[in-house]
């Protein structure tokens, strides 16, 4: 299992919500791309990157910053938040980004995953973001008529390969992730399932292992200390 550092990035600094709301924000750096070199000297295999800005506007917005996480870094950056287009997709993958998420454009516009997964394969990945186990889009701001897991569902069908899929309701607030739902997932598909939201400490890691997840994606945790990268990497792995 891969751990999955979390790095934020909203009108150019490094910062945490509490599940999802814009008005609950923790601003932790002033230099995301410090805090991204941070994680990977920690031993960080790979960095999950999200750009606040872009996921609430529909259009990425910080993608300067985070390219140049991905230059500098000796490991791959995977980017989501505001990427709706082809144009978008080919545009961030040229500038030395490994993978994109797709959130709101794969529910949205299913011709655009179809066209994604079958132009870029493993280099897109679908974020599943749930409320009530429903489907949340334009930065968690609306939730969709489909449910997490048939959604997924139907993602694999079109090709994907990862999912990432997040609990809102526990994201930010360092009470465990829901395990229930995650395992619940991993039954229903035959694709990789990146869990994120609420890891709190290490015991969490070993939880998130034993229900089956590919990896798992810890913010705040590793922010307030409540979680040591290395440690939750040797329980990883």
């Amino acid at each position: 299992m891969i751990i999955y550092p979390a790095v934020d990035v909203r009108e150019g600094k490094c910062v945490r919500l509490t599940q999802g709301e814009f008005n609950k924000e923790t601003v932790y750096s002033d230099n995301p791309v410090e805090m991204a070199l941070r994680w990977e000297k920690a031993g960080a295999q790979y960095l999950h990157v999200v750009d606040l800005d872009g996921a609430r506007t529909g259009k990425a917005q910080n993608i300067a910053v985070i390219s140049e996480m991905a230059v500098k870094m000796g490991i791959p950056v995977q980017v989501g938040g505001g990427i709706r287009t082809i144009e978008m997709i080919e545009t961030i993958l040229c500038k030395g980004i490994e993978r994109v998420i797709l959130g709101t454009s794969a529910v949205k516009d299913p011709e655009l995953v179809k066209r994604a997964l079958k132009t870029f394969e493993n280099n897109v990945v679908i974020g599943i973001d749930a409320k009530d186990g429903m489907v949340a889009i334009e930065g968690w701001e609306k939730t969709s008529e489909f449910t997490a897991v048939s959604f997924a569902k139907k993602m694999e069908e079109l090709g994907a390969k990862t999912i990432i899929y997040t609990d809102i309701s526990r994201d930010g607030m360092l009470t465990g992730p829901n395990l229930k739902a995650m395992e619940e997932m991993v039954k229903a598909v035959n694709i990789d399932i990146i869990a994120s939201g609420g890891v709190g400490k290490l015991e969490d890691i070993k939880n998130l292992k034993e229900v089956g997840v590919s990896g798992a994606i810890v913010g705040r945790a590793l922010y307030t200390g409540d979680v040591d990268l290395k440690q939750a990497i040797e329980i990883a792995r």
